[in-house]
C-alpha cells in the first residue's frame, strides 16, 4: 500500500497525498497526462474492449459505449455528467488507497473514488495496486446500471455497522466478490462484471473458459465466509442469475446475527467445496433444457 507522500519520480501523480484533504479528494489534474500516458490508455482501452466484446456481460457494454472513453486518460468532469443524469454518481479524484470509514462514507453518498494516476509501461499486464484504467474502465461502465448504482450506495451505508461490529472482513467479501470479481449468467452464456476481471486481460478469459475453476451459486452468507486472492487469479467465483439479486438478496439481509455467528471463524479456503455443496450448473442445465 502506498504511503501518504511517497510519490514516484516517474509519476508524478502516483500516491501523492500532499494535496488531499479529510475526504481524500484531490484534483484529477488532468493536464499532467502525458501523450506517452493518453497512448497507454488508448492501447489498455482497445485491448480490453475488444475481450469485454466476448466475455463481459451486456450492462457492462452497454455502460463503456455510453461512457466513450477510448480517445485517452478520461476527464471526470465528462463522466459525472453521464452518471450523474443516470444513477446520480460522481467521480472524485483520490492519490490512491484511502481509509474504509472514508471510503463507506463517499461510497453512501454516491461518490466513487477513482485513483488518478495510471500505471507504467511495465505493468500492462499485471498491476499490485489499483490505478485509473483499473479504477475508471473496471468500475464506472457499471455504475451506469441502476441496480449496481443502488447496490454500492447501500454497500457505503452498511459499512459503519461493520466496522462497530469487528466484521469488516465479511463486508468486504461481497464488494470483492461480486464489483470486484463478479460473473453473471446470461441469455448469451456466462459473463463477467467484476471490475478486476473486466480490467484484466488474463482473467477476462481465465474467469469464464477456464473448466476447472470454482464456480459457485450467488450466496450472501457463503460470500461473506469465503476467503479471496489478492496475488493471483480467483480459485472461485460466484455466479448471478441476475444484477437484482444484489438488492434483493443482500437488502433483506439482517448482516448483524450472520456478524456475531461467523466473524470469528475462519473462512473457508478459496476454491474448496463444503460437504454436499454443488458448483454452480447454469450453463450446463440451460444446454440440457
Amino acid at each position: 500500500m502506498k504511503k501518504p507522500g511517497s510519490a514516484n519520480s516517474d509519476n508524478e501523480l502516483r500516491g501523492d497525498y500532499t494535496a488531499a484533504g479529510r475526504d481524500y479528494v484531490v484534483p484529477q489534474d488532468w493536464d499532467t497526462y502525458t501523450p506517452e500516458m493518453h497512448d497507454r490508455w488508448r492501447r489498455l482501452h482497445q485491448r480490453q474492449s475488444a475481450l469485454a466484446e466476448k466475455y463481459a456481460s451486456p450492462q457492462f457494454l452497454e455502460g463503456l459505449g455510453k461512457l466513450d472513453c477510448s480517445y485517452g486518460v478520461p476527464r471526470f468532469e465528462y463522466a459525472n455528467l453521464v452518471l450523474g443524469n443516470a444513477t446520480g454518481w460522481q467521480l472524485v479524484a483520490v492519490p490512491g488507497f484511502i481509509p474504509d470509514a472514508v471510503f463507506f462514507d463517499h461510497l453512501a453518498n454516491r461518490r466513487f473514488p477513482v485513483t488518478r494516476w495510471l500505471r507504467e509501461e511495465s505493468e500492462l499486464d499485471y498491476l499490485v495496486e489499483p490505478d485509473i484504467f483499473h479504477d475508471f474502465f473496471g468500475h464506472v461502465p457499471m455504475l451506469l446500471d441502476p441496480h449496481v448504482a443502488d447496490f454500492l450506495a447501500l454497500y457505503g451505508k452498511a459499512g459503519e455497522r461493520a466496522m462497530e461490529m469487528d466484521a469488516l472482513p465479511m463486508l468486504a467479501r461481497i464488494y470483492w466478490y461480486t464489483i470486484e470479481f463478479g460473473l453473471i449468467d446470461t441469455r448469451h452464456g456466462l459473463k463477467a462484471f467484476g471490475a478486476g476481471i473486466v480490467s484484466s486481460a488474463g482473467e477476462t478469459v481465465f474467469s469464464v473458459t477456464d473448466p476447472e475453476v470454482l464456480r459457485l451459486n450467488f450466496d450472501p452468507v457463503r460470500i461473506m465466509n469465503t476467503a479471496y486472492k489478492i496475488d493471483d487469479f480467483q480459485a472461485n467465483y460466484f455466479v448471478l442469475d441476475s444484477l437484482k439479486q444484489l438488492l434483493s438478496e443482500l437488502v433483506s439481509l439482517d448482516f448483524g446475527p450472520i456478524y456475531e455467528t461467523w466473524r470469528d471463524k475462519a473462512p473457508i479456503p478459496a476454491g474448496t467445496l463444503r460437504d454436499g455443496e454443488k458448483p454452480w450448473q447454469g450453463q450446463l442445465a440451460r444446454k440440457e433444457s
